[in-house]
C-alpha cells in the first residue's frame, strides 16, 4: 500500500503540474512522469537514506519517491522563494541534498559521469553507499553514457545505471529504441558490467530487481546495468502534444491498460489485501496534499534579489 500511495502521489502531482503549466504558473520546461511511477517508486524504495540519486530532467517523480516535500518539490517549479532550490532550478534541475537526491539535468547523458563521480568518491573514502543514477535510453547513444560505463568498470565503481527505456525518448521509434538498448547492454557486457531487464509498469518486480542490483553492487563493488521497459503516457514536455506527433492515440491507450497504478490495485485487490475503500481513502488523502501543495506554492514569494546572489544547493 505504500508503493501505492508513492506512486499516486507521483500520479496526482504530475496531473496538477500539467495544469499549473497550461494557466502559467510553471515557466519553461516541464518533462512529466506519468506512466513510469513504477520505476522511480520501486528502485528509491530499497535504497538506505546515506546512497545517493542523480536524476536527468524527467526528475519530479524521482524526487517524491525519495520523500522529498511536495510543497517544496512545486514551488520550486513555481519558481518561488520557498522551493527546493529557492526558485532557482526549476523543473529540470531539482536538488535534495539533503535527501541525497543529488540533482535532475538537463543536458542527455550529462550527469553519467557526475553519477560515476559521487561513487568513485564514496570508494576513495571506503564507504558502502550505492549511486543510484536513473537515465532514459535517449542517452544511450551518448559519449558520455559509453565512457561512463567504461570508466565505472574499470575502477569498480558501486553505481547503478537504471535505463529508464520508455520508447520513445526524444521521439526515438520503439524499434531503434530496443536497438540502442540491446546495442548498450552488449557494450555493458563488454565492460565486465553485469545487465539486467525489469518490467518497469510493474513496481514489484522493479522493487525485486533493483534490490537485487544494489546488493550486488554493495557487496561487490562493482557496477551493474539495468533497464527498466516502461511507457510514458503524455508527450516527451508539455510542450509535446499529448500523444506525440509518432504514436497513435490507440498505442497509447493499449499501454494503459498496463499502466503501474492499475496493475498492484487490482493486485491487492484480488488478495484482499486492501478494500476498495482503503483506495478511496487514500485517494483522497494524496488529492489533498497536491491541492496544498499548490496552494502553498502559490502563496509563496519570488526569490528577491539578495536570493539570486547566494548560493542555492549546499548548506
Amino acid at each position: 500500500m505504500h508503493l501505492y500511495t508513492q506512486m499516486l502521489l507521483i500520479r496526482r502531482f504530475e496531473e496538477r503540474c500539467a495544469e499549473m503549466y497550461a494557466l502559467g504558473k510553471i515557466g519553461g520546461f516541464c518533462h512529466l512522469y506519468i506512466g513510469e511511477e513504477a520505476v522511480a517508486v520501486g528502485a528509491v524504495d530499497v535504497l538506505r537514506p546515506d546512497d545517493y540519486i542523480f536524476s536527468a530532467y524527467r526528475d519530479h517523480g524521482h524526487c517524491l519517491a525519495r520523500g522529498s516535500d511536495p510543497k517544496r518539490v512545486m514551488a520550486e517549479l513555481f519558481g518561488r522563494a520557498t522551493g527546493l532550490c529557492k526558485g532557482k532550478g526549476g523543473s529540470m534541475h531539482l536538488v535534495d541534498a539533503e535527501r541525497r537526491f543529488m540533482g535532475g539535468y538537463a543536458i542527455v547523458g550529462g550527469h553519467l559521469p557526475l553519477a560515476a563521480g559521487a561513487a568513485f568518491a564514496v570508494k576513495y573514502r571506503g564507504g558502502d553507499q550505492v549511486v543510484l543514477c536513473f537515465f532514459g535510453e535517449g542517452a544511450v547513444p551518448t559519449g558520455a553514457c559509453h565512457e561512463t560505463l567504461n570508466l565505472a568498470a574499470l575502477w569498480g565503481l558501486p553505481v547503478l545505471f537504471l535505463c529508464e527505456n520508455n520508447r520513445y525518448g526524444m521521439g526515438t521509434p520503439v524499434e531503434r529504441a530496443v536497438a540502442l538498448y540491446q546495442d548498450v547492454s552488449q557494450n555493458a557486457a563488454a565492460y565486465g558490467i553485469d545487465a539486467g531487464r525489469v518490467d518497469g509498469m510493474d513496481v514489484l518486480a522493479v522493487r525485486e530487481a533493483v534490490s537485487k542490483a544494489i546488493d550486488h553492487v554493495r557487496t561487490k563493488q562493482r557496477p551493474y546495468f539495468l533497464e527498466a521497459l516502461t511507457y510514458r503516457f503524455l508527450g516527451h514536455s508539455m510542450a509535446d502534444p499529448s500523444h506525440g506527433h509518432y504514436r497513435t492515440k490507440a498505442e497509447v491507450d493499449e499501454a494503459k491498460r498496463r499502466d503501474p497504478l492499475l496493475l498492484l490495485k487490482t493486485r491487492l485487490l484480488t488478495e484482499r489485501q486492501a478494500s476498495d475503500e482503503d483506495f478511496k481513502r487514500i485517494e483522497q488523502e494524496i488529492v489533498n496534499r497536491v491541492r496544498e501543495s499548490v496552494e502553498f506554492a502559490d502563496a509563496s514569494p519570488f526569490p528577491s534579489e539578495k536570493d539570486l546572489e547566494e548560493d542555492v544547493y549546499l548548506p
